[in-house]
């Protein structure tokens, strides 16, 4: 029999399913039907290996807290709905596809939860950049209003986790390495597959040209400007980050010279009066050079 690889492919790669002596010998988009077929047939029994896990071990968790307003976790029962609403969760956003969703959108709707369902095919998949980006919007603005939101795939490490480093990249300034190194922190099983964490780094990538591409002219009397950048303003929240977020501003002086010129005269006319024994009541009016 020969060997078949299905592999994770660079961009630009064929996305091709060949044998071990490179033959094609199934078209590039069953690589996907292949995949999905056997995360169907191992879906029940990693699920209740996970349970079993659970039941047994203080430290296997079904879901963590990530940051004051975000849970990282595994794919919630019925049963556990009432549970998150008194945790404070007003959002979902779900990862799984249909055949492994096991609560409905109305039984959210039911407790007054919000559910973004964005399906992803599980194991070698990540979600679409518009997903990824739809996901993180919706995490931010629950957060904002002090709403809590429960981030899910099957097991809590993979699809969820891609969603939850580019939150941390985007809205808690930090870096891709930086955001992965925290999580595990915090849920030590987390494990991104090749393209999942291609998709954190490039969706870094694309924020920061669009902040480097954004500047706000700050425009002072006398011809003085403070160029300020978008960095500069994001991430001014609540929660365990807010040291992480209140970093220096980084200010660009430009034709500063009319400024230092004012301060110029300014010190001139102090050192000249500070040898008279009296001091004036008021400083005398200085012209600008």
């Amino acid at each position: 029999m020969e060997d078949i690889r299905i592999t994770e492919l660079e961009d630009g790669e064929s996305d091709d399913i060949c044998d071990s002596g490179g033959r094609e010998i199934v078209p590039a988009k069953a690589k996907r039907a292949i995949v999905g077929a056997g995360a169907r047939i191992l879906f029940y029994p990693t699920l209740l290996y996970n349970v079993f896990r659970n039941k047994i071990q203080a430290e296997f968790r079904w879901w963590d807290e990530v940051d004051q307003f975000l849970l990282l976790g595994a794919v919630p029962f019925p049963k556990d709905v009432p549970r998150l609403q008194r945790l404070g969760v007003q959002g979902v956003v779900t990862l799984n596809e249909p055949y492994e969703t096991l609560v409905p959108s109305s039984l959210y709707q039911t407790h007054g939860i919000d559910n973004l369902v964005i399906p992803t095919r599980d194991y070698l998949f990540a979600p679409s950049p518009g997903d990824i980006g739809r996901a993180v919007d919706f995490i931010h603005r629950n957060a904002s209003s002090g709403r809590t939101t429960y981030v899910h795939c099957k097991a809590g490490r993979g699809r969820s986790t891609t969603i939850v480093l580019c939150y941390l990249v985007k809205y808690k300034n930090m870096t891709p390495a930086d955001a992965l190194e925290y999580v595990r922190s915090r849920r030590p099983r987390v494990l991104l597959a090749p393209s999942q964490w291609r998709a954190v780094e490039d969706f870094n990538k694309q924020r920061m040209e669009g902040l480097s591409a954004k500047s706000y002219p700050l425009l002072l009397s006398g011809g003085d400007a403070v160029v300020i950048t978008e960095a500069d303003l994001e991430g001014y929240g609540t929660g365990e980050f807010a040291s992480r977020e209140l970093k220096p501003a980084s200010y660009r002086i430009a034709r500063a010279k009319p400024m230092i010129a004012r301060l110029s005269c300014l010190f001139s006319a102090l050192k000249a009066t500070s040898g008279c024994p009296t001091v004036p009541s008021r400083l005398p009016e200085i012209r600008a050079c």
